[in-house]
């Protein structure tokens, strides 16, 4: 019987002995990497953080002492010992946990997460809290080394330092986020890493000054061997940005010693003040696959557990490479065109644009609110810069969107990949609410293609469009295997396109994006049952919207109009056509408009679509929607 099969709750880990520790460890993994290479997920980073695990709830008592941890992505052996090692085998599955942080899930997940350099400001709040209410636990925070790039855990580094506050971040340094790790902070974690003089000193000088017994020292000696100690530790290693904070600082420390790990949080506990612990671990650690390529064992899906190689079903592209192939395309011809993405080159398709042009190609790790930034200052230099940005992630710079550029009124062109439901990774991942918080801001434009030739098109006219910013969203799905046109053509600004023209208008139906065919076969069943013959429009603009074919379909007088999107309702593409008929002061008592898209509620993880079924978002649902409506007209 396996050690792993006794684990019901980090209360089991306390009776194993070290030795039991490193072989529940290794069963851990390959239970990870059995499990994983069926549904897929995030392989590497959770490869790394099992000693790390295995230790914290080894020394703490969770749920009472507040483990919190950054994203979600090194959590998964939290969840196997937490009580749900069988549940595990239904990760990111519908209907089975999910693959993120889920306080509704379990009392251990302390605090919800899905997007990164959350965990500082959370265990913060948690330390004030306990305070302020006389309480008695430890709270503890750990984060990965690349969601230390993220400005939110620097603004709470320097708060935590300010307030002294018991409590202990583990930084979990594996030299990665998701892509290889950039910027200064990075290079100051590999110096503190790096420095040869530190074990040196740490074995020799430092381990002599502690071991001095107390009484052979004077208050002054003691205060003169506390500076000698210092001067010397920072000469060696330059820890002091973290003292200067405020923070003690131990290491770095081997991430997979299970033994070294117990005893540095059993001292870290009696300490008092915040504690900086950094360990150093390996993404991927004991499966050489995913050691190998880490930036595609990140996250992915099923694949074979001999070879690591992904299991890839047979179908055209997807968007995301239509995408990177395209800007690598018109980069050729325009050397002012420049790349951005955060932490993400791989997940936007921007590898490919990194191996052709490096130079002007800029990763600014998890920091989407710097990424905007910079872009208008790249706009405003004379360049032509394209963001490419998850959806989900974007939100996070939404100020920057209204006062950094679209105030300036500056072309920065916007990739939105993951427009849309996304699939397993949930509702923190959803890009779902893009086209209502992009159209409330003046002078953007904001489109979404209808297919792989169109998304080309949108691109090509971003690239022309100077005006002011622009984006356009496309979903985390495979394209429909159209043959791709030899000449891109530009769109004009706002301008719809009727793809089947019905009887005066009478059914009308108003489609973005990923919608657009969906409700097309859609519209061709409703002629054959109904004998109607609805209007489909690929309403490719969100903002502006076409106000002349609006007009025109208004003063028809229609029975019903469809809006139909991949976006939450309340605030979305169908508001927008409400407003306009509301501005443009067109009334009619018999005026019937349905919005279709998704509903005023979080969705859950599970294929994408399976969730398009579930919000009548499928061709069958759409069906059912334009069918019900007209039965009651």
């Amino acid at each position: 019987m396996r050690l792993l099969d006794k684990i019901n709750s980090p209360e089991d880990l306390k009776k194993l002995s070290i030795e039991e520790l490193d072989e529940l460890a290794q069963e851990i993994r390959e239970y990870m990497i059995d499990v994983l290479s069926q549904v897929g997920g995030h392989v590497a980073p959770n490869l790394g953080s099992v000693e790390l695990t295995l230790a914290l709830h080894y020394v703490f008592e969770s749920p009472r002492d507040k483990l919190i941890w950054d994203v979600g992505h090194q959590a998964y052996p939290h969840k196997i010992i937490t009580g749900r090692r069988e549940a595990f085998k239904t990760i990111r599955q519908w209907g089975g946990i999910s693959g993120f942080l889920k306080r509704s899930e379990s009392p251990h997940d302390i605090f919800g997460a899905g997007h990164a350099s959350t965990s500082l400001s959370a265990a913060l709040g948690f330390a004030v809290a306990r305070d302020l209410k006389g309480e008695n636990f430890k709270v503890v925070a750990i984060i990965g080394d690349g969601a230390l790039t993220g400005g939110m855990a620097l603004e709470a580094l320097n708060q935590i330092g300010s307030q002294k506050r018991d409590m202990i971040i583990v930084v979990n340094d594996n030299e990665m986020s998701i892509a290889e790790n950039v910027g200064a902070i990075s290079n100051y974690l590999s110096k503190l890493v790096t420095s040869p003089y530190y074990f040196k000193l740490k074995e020799e000088l430092w381990e002599l000054l502690d071991r001095i017994p107390s009484r052979f020292l004077s208050k002054r000696a003691k205060e003169i061997a506390k500076k000698v100690k210092e001067t010397l530790k920072n000469f060696a290693i330059p820890t002091i940005l973290f003292e200067e904070l405020g923070y003690e600082y131990i290491g770095p420390l081997n991430g997979h010693d299970t033994k070294l790990l117990i005893e540095t949080f059993e001292r870290a506990r009696k300490l008092r003040g915040p504690i900086l612990i950094h360990i150093l671990t390996k993404k991927g650690k004991g499966y050489k696959p995913a050691e190998e390529r880490t930036e595609l064992f990140h996250g992915l899906g099923p694949f074979d557990k001999k070879t690591g190689e992904p299991i890839k079903k047979p179908g055209p592209p997807r968007y995301t490479k239509i995408f990177g192939k395209t800007i690598v395309e018109l980069a050729e011809k325009d050397e002012r065109i420049v790349a951005v993405t955060a932490a993400m080159p791989l997940g936007t398709g921007l590898d490919l644009f990194r191996e052709r042009f490096p130079e002007r190609f800029f990763d600014v790790g998890i920091a989407e609110q710097h990424a905007v930034t910079f872009s208008a200052g790249m706009a405003l230099g004379g360049l032509k810069p394209f963001a490419a940005i998850y959806s989900t992630f974007l939100q996070r710079a939404f100020d920057q969107l209204i006062h950094d550029v679209a105030l300036q009124k500056i072309p920065v062109r916007f990739a939105l990949d993951r427009g849309g439901l996304v699939g397993e990774d949930g509702p923190t991942h959803h890009g779902v609410f893009d086209l209502a918080y992009l159209r409330m801001i003046p002078n953007f434009v904001v489109m979404a293609p209808k297919d792989e030739n169109e998304l080309r098109d949108m691109i090509y006219t971003a690239w022309l469009y100077d005006e002011g910013p622009i984006a356009f969203r496309y979903p985390r799905a495979r394209t429909y295997g159209f043959p791709l046109k030899a000449k891109m053509e530009r769109i004009p600004i706002g301008k719809w396109e009727i793809l089947k023209k019905g009887k005066d208008f009478e059914v009308v139906i108003l489609a973005t994006g990923a919608m657009v065919w969906l409700s097309f076969h859609a519209a061709e069943r409703l002629e054959k049952e109904f004998k109607v013959k609805p209007t489909v429009i690929n309403a490719r603009f969100i903002k502006p919207l076409d106000r002349d074919l609006l007009l025109e379909i208004l003063e028809n007088k229609p029975k019903i109009i469809f809006t139909v999107e991949e976006n939450n309702i309340p605030g979305g593409f169908g508001t927008a056509i409400l407003e306009f008929i509301e501005q443009s002061r067109m009334f009619y008592k018999k005026l019937n408009i349905v919005r279709l898209g998704i509903p005023d509620k979080f969705i859950e993880h599970g294929p994408r679509e399976k969730l398009l079924e579930i919000v009548g978002l499928d061709e069958e649902g759409l069906y059912k929607s334009f069918s019900k409506s007209l039965k009651l007209l």
